[in-house]
């Protein structure tokens, strides 16, 4: 008789484990209906469209978009590599995040490591040109032929006067720790 009731026992206590199993399988489903039914906890909704709410992300509120500045990009190098912007201007809105990216290769037989050195022009512009990312932030090492494209991304301060129209980005790329190339001809006959 004993057995019998531990048998039983068991039986309600897996009816009871595969209910619960059943449940909590079922719980995200019922919460979705709840949800879409009663209108509440609409981040449940995902990308459905809320009543009412505007289909685009708000407009950055910091680019003055009543004004274009013109930022020129520059590369000067100091050895034997090239160094390009992959473009040589572009017409940008302060505070607008603006992404460029420049061209690097080691046309060297040997290994280098090289690092750039950004100037503004006019001068004023450097304390409203904000650089977020940024190759000129660390030294890079390059083996013989290899080719590399690094990004400048910016933002141009509002607070920067409106009588600036250009902007003159110029980096100079220059070796370190390695030889450094001999003065040009042209040069040494100037008495330079």
């Amino acid at each position: 008789m004993l057995k019998r009731e531990n048998f039983n026992m068991l039986g309600k206590l897996g009816v009871i484990v595969l209910g619960m199993f059943c449940f909590g399988y079922a719980l995200v489903p019922i919460y979705k209906a709840i949800c879409e039914m009663t209108g509440i906890n609409v981040l449940a909704l995902g990308d459905r469209q809320i009543p009412g709410a505007t289909a685009s992300l708000p407009a950055n509120t910091q680019v003055d978009r009543t004004r274009t500045i013109t930022v020129e990009f520059d590369a000067n190098s100091r050895g034997p590599w090239h160094f390009k912007p992959a473009q040589n201007s572009l017409q940008v809105h302060p505070g607008e995040l603006t992404t460029v990216m420049y061209e690097f290769q080691n046309v060297q037989n040997r290994t280098m490591s090289a690092q750039a050195i950004p100037s503004y022009a006019p001068a004023q512009a450097g304390s409203h040109f904000n650089k977020l990312e940024c190759f000129c932030f660390s030294q890079y090492t390059l083996a013989p032929g290899e080719k590399k494209q690094w990004p400048v991304a910016f933002v141009i301060d509002p607070k920067l006067s409106r009588d600036v129209k250009t902007i003159t980005l110029s980096y100079t790329f220059f070796e370190v720790g390695g030889k450094t190339p001999a003065v040009p001809d042209v040069l040494k006959a100037a008495g330079a």
